[in-house]
């Protein structure tokens, strides 16, 4: 079955496609935040053609060790799915390739700096002028109309900017980023989210449209409750380690031979965690009785439970957490996370052929519709493996492909 083809919906006759199918997106954008929001797309169902220079393809490519079959890992974390042609935007006639795809295009994405593609016809105004229907997604790091919109956006420069890495770390050390690219990763989430908008606004009125999304934006955005803390009281937020702003206790607590989390959601739960280590009079003390009290003697409640949880080992504690109802989990190892039977049992470790590895394991999407499934995974390509059947899909000859090829147009 390929991934464009109907599928059955359990208990019912009915055949339906993915949701985007049909859809056809041009992707010229490249690292992290624009493939991460095209692989969506990708997995919905949607032709993705992956535009990249042919002299190295996307810098995520060469990000590694570790590799796969001369493919970095990082570039195979974002590219599931999607076809690659490699074409020189300095040719002219590369330009003309990638004018006639945006004529038969629903989506472009783009991240190229500000001005960047206006100098080969390829900016919004131009390509909506020959085809008026066209979604243009721009990402960038500040966004289009910011007055520091000229300067490259990199997701730890914008952890920094945007007030995350102030929040983020242990409570007397250096302030520190998220060990993945968290900016990058919600901006194209973000940007999926726009683009899926834009097709339905497009499907009721006829129009495209220009996107505008900046990772700074994204990155404010996500701080979500700590930044609304801010602007309720104006105080500065400070770093908690694996602690919690606002509910106590709710962090990592060594055991005797590893870590857990355990995270107390209410008063009812901190009694039972107070029952389960055989100090009920804990909770009866005014100063932990109710968790606004607990947020103020935060301090003298963690040197308390800390030696008490210390005493036994994880998976004692795991067992007698979880049979009281209290929310808990071990602190695993990415190995263990990805080889755990939840894990397992939902699928989201696939091993897909790829054609210089033989193959590989990806990581799954995480989306789940029961009527209208997302594809099933294909390895990300090599670079302009798809470069022939591209263009003639346009209508290029292979003589035409022979010659724009031994120009250097296309790799």
């Amino acid at each position: 079955m390929t991934s464009m083809e109907a599928r059955p919906v359990a208990g019912t006759d009915t055949l339906r496609q993915a949701p985007l199918a049909g859809r056809r997106i041009l992707d010229l954008s490249r690292v992290l935040a624009g493939p991460w929001c095209t692989m969506i797309l990708a997995d919905l169902g949607a032709e993705v053609i992956k535009v990249e220079n042919p002299n190295g393809g996307d810098d995520t490519r060469h990000w590694g060790p570790p590799y796969a079959g001369g493919e970095a890992a990082y570039y195979l974390c974002a590219n599931r799915n999607k076809q690659s042609i490699a074409i020189d935007l300095s040719k002219p006639e590369g330009q003309t390739i990638v004018r006639e795809l945006a004529t038969r295009a629903d989506v472009v994405v783009e991240n190229y700096k500000l001005g960047g593609l206006d100098r080969f016809g390829l900016d919004y105004a131009s390509l909506a002028a020959i085809n008026p229907t066209l979604i243009y997604c721009s990402i960038s790091g500040y966004g289009r109309t910011s007055p520091i919109a000229e300067r490259p956006g990199y997701d730890y420069v914008i952890q920094a900017e945007g007030g995350l890495m102030a929040v983020t770390g242990p409570v007397d050390g250096e302030p520190m980023k998220v060990g993945v690219a968290v900016a990058d990763l919600y901006t194209g989430m973000a940007a999926a989210q726009a683009i899926l908008a834009a097709l339905i606004a497009r499907d009721r009125d006829g129009l495209g449209q220009h996107i505008d999304m900046a990772l700074y934006d994204c990155q404010l955005a996500m701080m979500a409750n700590v930044g609304a803390a801010y602007l309720a009281s104006g105080n500065e937020p400070r770093r908690y380690g694996n602690g919690h702003p606002t509910v106590v206790p709710y962090q990592v607590f060594d055991t005797s031979d590893g870590r857990v989390v355990i995270a107390v959601g209410n008063d009812r739960q901190f009694a039972s965690l107070c029952g389960l280590i055989g100090r009920p009079e804990i909770a009866a003390d005014a100063r932990f009785t109710r968790n606004s009290a607990r947020v103020d003697n935060r301090d003298a409640l963690l040197a308390l439970l800390g030696p008490l949880i210390a005493e036994r080992s994880s998976e004692a504690w795991l067992e007698g957490l979880r049979g009281a109802g209290i929310p808990c989990g071990e602190v695993r190892g990415i190995g263990a996370a990805l080889t755990a039977p939840e894990t397992l049992a939902r699928e989201m470790v696939k091993t897909v052929p790829h054609p210089t590895a033989g193959e590989v394991a990806l990581v799954a999407s995480p989306l789940r519709l029961s009527a209208t499934p997302v594809v099933a995974p294909v390895a990300p390509p090599l670079l302009g493996q798809d470069s022939d059947a591209v263009l003639a899909s346009l209508g290029y000859t292979a003589e035409q492909v022979a010659t724009l090829r031994a120009g250097g147009a296309i790799g």
